[in-house]
């Protein structure tokens, strides 16, 4: 199994390649009201596939970066539910996560080895938060399938409308999942 890098499976607004570059290299995503630090390493993914996943997203709470419900996956629900996987290292994610949990990214995060340690389709909560708690879909080819989600399910969340620019990065990066659809395909992807 790979102890370097992982496939960050991302079902939102992440799934734009633009707006995730945000959080690898710094900067503003267009419609968003949050300027990110960027990663300890800003290094573009090496690789990307669109996939599906087997649960479905529903909208929560209040976003502080666009407004309006957020993203959140529910991986015991019928799906599918389209998603992008990157292939980046287990630093990036955890800064990628710690963005999204709205910290800063910092030097030897406990999610950069937890990746590693929890079996495919374990979850691990860091933190009370929206997007704190982690999720180990399965494995490609012993690359760990990783993504952040709510503690909580979708029948325990008030549902919250997304506003209209996190509403148009999700049909870019949509747009995007089938692209990639076309040319990539990760042999475990879909048996989550």
């Amino acid at each position: 199994m790979s102890q370097t890098h992982v496939w960050y499976v991302s079902y939102g607004s992440n799934m734009a390649r633009d707006r995730l570059a945000c959080y690898l290299q710094g900067g503003r995503p267009p419609g968003a009201m949050v300027t990110y630090p960027g990663a300890r390493d800003g290094t573009l993914p090496q690789a990307e596939a669109g996939i599906e996943l087997p649960g479905t997203i529903y909208f929560a709470g209040e976003s502080k970066v666009w407004g309006g419900g957020m993203a959140f996956y529910d991986h015991s629900l019928p799906g599918p539910t389209p998603a992008k996987a990157y292939f980046i290292t287990a630093a990036q994610f955890a800064d990628v996560a710690a963005q999204e949990m709205n910290r800063p990214p910092e030097p030897d995060s406990p999610l950069e080895q937890l990746v590693f340690d929890l079996p495919a389709g374990s979850s691990h909560s860091v933190g009370p938060g929206g997007y704190e708690t982690l999720l180990v879909l399965d494995d490609a080819d012993g690359v760990p399938m990783v993504t952040f989600t709510a503690a909580h399910g979708s029948a325990d969340a008030e549902h919250a409308q997304p506003q209209e620019p996190y509403l148009a990065m999700l049909r870019t990066g949509t747009a995007e999942v089938r692209a990639a659809s076309a040319g990539q395909h990760l042999p475990a992807a879909a048996q989550v």
